[in-house]
């Protein structure tokens, strides 16, 4: 395919792999933080590409990885009311609650629907006005953009019967609670394409020069990930931080200003937990007071739900760079994809769903 088959040559990837032989001196940890660029790695077998001096851990790029516990069982509660059409990507139904995921709640009688942009879900509310529409609104600064115009357009509409259940997390900060633990293993990052599509790498600097380290916005095909690799790894062996662009053919260091100010115009920074990890300070989106009506949390009162994480599952310290999937001991037994104990083994992003599915394939596809 014309401009994606160009960053899967096999050749130039065994030509960047070499570089990276050549290069490094000493032993480097590095972390992606996005579920793709980790399914990218995992299937193409970069990291057994690389020498054993380069370790790379994922971090907690998946945002229905990093979607709590409690979030699902609200979106359960909701989706179980008659008078709801309760509306999500895909990647969300199988997410296991505490008792139940959406997809169980569907198979109850429950009116659950896969959608493909929050705007179908508007769509819904205009040709049901005798229903209660909600959105399942799950994600980074990546998906902000379309829920928020999602709210804007139903004030302007005018609709009375659609609501989000709002759980957006914020990628500087968990990059922040990362580097700040005294477990804390990474020295230096890859930064999600897509994510700086939106928000520029403007906010990564000051992270950089704080910890001195160097983060590489990074695209997600085998080329920018290797290239990716190499540009931090060159920074690291250099020993110079700051924050360079891999992906220029879609990334800029202010990103897409427009897009920023209708996020800011509908929702605010707030405090956000994080599924596995627990709450990072002012790590996320809620809506603005002004299009509080559209809160399904508080139009259906579940903010009071609570639940508790499966000890087994240790999906926090795999998503914080401490271990690897295949360290945790119910990988592939008691969590499959069939049986998920925890949101990475479903999640189409999810570390250890590529784990499992890739069996560590060292082949570039």
């Amino acid at each position: 395919m014309k401009y994606v088959d160009e960053y899967r040559n096999e050749a130039d990837v065994q030509k960047f792999a070499a570089a990276i032989r050549r290069l490094v001196t000493r032993p480097w940890t590095l972390m992606e933080i996005c579920g793709g660029q980790t399914h990218t790695i995992i299937k193409s077998g970069i990291d057994h590409l690389l020498p054993s001096e380069v370790t790379l851990v994922h971090g907690p790029g998946c945002p229905v990885c990093v979607t709590p516990l409690e979030l699902i069982d609200k979106a359960v509660a909701i989706a179980r009311r008659p008078e709801v059409i309760f509306t999500s990507f895909g990647d969300m139904l199988r997410v296991p609650g505490s008792e139940a995921d959406l997809l169980s709640v569907k198979a109850a009688g429950g009116d659950v629907r896969m959608v493909y942009s929050p705007l179908d879900a508007v769509k819904l509310a205009q040709k049901h006005p005798d229903r209660e529409v909600v959105f399942f609104a799950v994600g980074f600064e990546t998906t902000a953009p379309a829920n928020a115009m999602a709210v804007w357009q139903a004030s302007q509409l005018g609709l009375r019967n659609f609501s989000i259940l709002c759980s957006h997390v914020l990628v500087p900060p968990a990059m922040e609670a990362i580097l700040g633990s005294p477990n804390n293993q990474v020295q230096g990052f890859l930064a999600a394409g897509h994510v700086c599509t939106v928000m520029g790498y403007w906010e990564y600097e000051p992270i950089a020069e704080r910890y001195r380290l160097p983060i590489v916005v990074t695209g997600f095909e085998p080329l920018d990930l290797l290239q990716g690799i190499y540009m931090a790894l060159k920074a690291l062996e250099e020993g110079r931080w700051g924050v360079e662009n891999q992906y220029t053919r879609a990334v800029t260091r202010e990103g897409n200003r427009p897009a920023q100010a209708l996020v800011r115009q509908v929702f605010e920074v707030t405090d956000r937990p994080w599924r596995g990890i627990g709450v990072i300070p002012m790590s996320g989106y809620r809506l603005r007071p002004e299009y509080a009506a559209y809160d399904a949390e508080r139009r259906f009162g579940v903010g009071r739900i609570t639940a508790q994480e499966s000890p087994l599952c240790i999906a926090g310290q795999i998503m914080q760079g401490w271990k690897k999937p295949t360290d945790c001991s119910a990988f592939g037994t008691l969590c499959t994809p069939e049986h998920p104990l925890g949101a990475p083994m479903v999640s189409s992003e999810g570390a250890c769903a590529a784990y499992y599915h890739y069996a560590r394939a060292a082949v570039v596809a």
